[in-house]
């Protein structure tokens, strides 16, 4: 079991329950998966989507797919079926191991980091963080990188609002800027 899920287990649980007053224990905010994707665009070359599948798959331990376009837009010559960007979704052991190593690894690499933004909250719970460069993640050859990639980190929580995600995500040491 990863450690960052024991200490959900251990700590964390019983005390969102007293922070957030909840008598129910099902009330209990949990994160309930990290979806990790990133948009390569209609123009971009076939060998962009292998590499960008290759990356992902290094920072995530799973294998991710490439999404279509599900929808027509004349204006980027894009038609439906196109491949359009490469996610990938974590849930379980891998999530919590994921976002160990992003909060303890990857987060302190970026340069002049001072935490990440609060704005990035959705209004029902989730949020949304958007790394510019894959290179600060450890598992990413920074030699074999060709294009530039960035992703966008999706946490999906049980938390009815913003404030018992962010007091969550808070507990579980992800870094908020002051």
């Amino acid at each position: 079991m990863p450690d960052m899920k024991k200490k959900y287990n251990a700590e964390i649980r019983g005390a969102l329950q007293t922070k957030l007053g909840l008598k129910n224990v099902m009330q209990i905010p949990k994160l309930e998966k990290i979806v990790i994707s990133t948009g390569i665009g209609s123009d971009a070359e076939r060998d962009a989507f292998t590499e960008a599948k290759k990356h992902i798959a290094a920072m995530t331990g799973q294998q991710p797919v490439i999404t279509k376009a599900r929808k027509n837009v004349s204006n980027f010559k894009l038609r439906v079926g196109m491949p359009v960007g490469v996610m990938v979704t974590l849930r379980g052991n891998r999530m919590y191991e994921f976002l160990d190593r992003f909060v303890h690894n990857a987060m302190p690499r970026v340069r002049d980091f001072r935490g990440i933004p609060k704005t990035g909250f959705d209004g029902v719970g989730n949020y949304n963080l958007g790394v510019s460069d894959v290179s600060v993640f450890t598992e990413v050859d920074t030699d074999k990188l060709k294009y530039p990639l960035g992703v966008n980190l999706t946490f999906v929580t049980t938390a009815k609002d913003d404030v018992a995600a962010r007091e969550l995500l808070k507990m579980l040491e992800v870094p908020f800027e002051e």
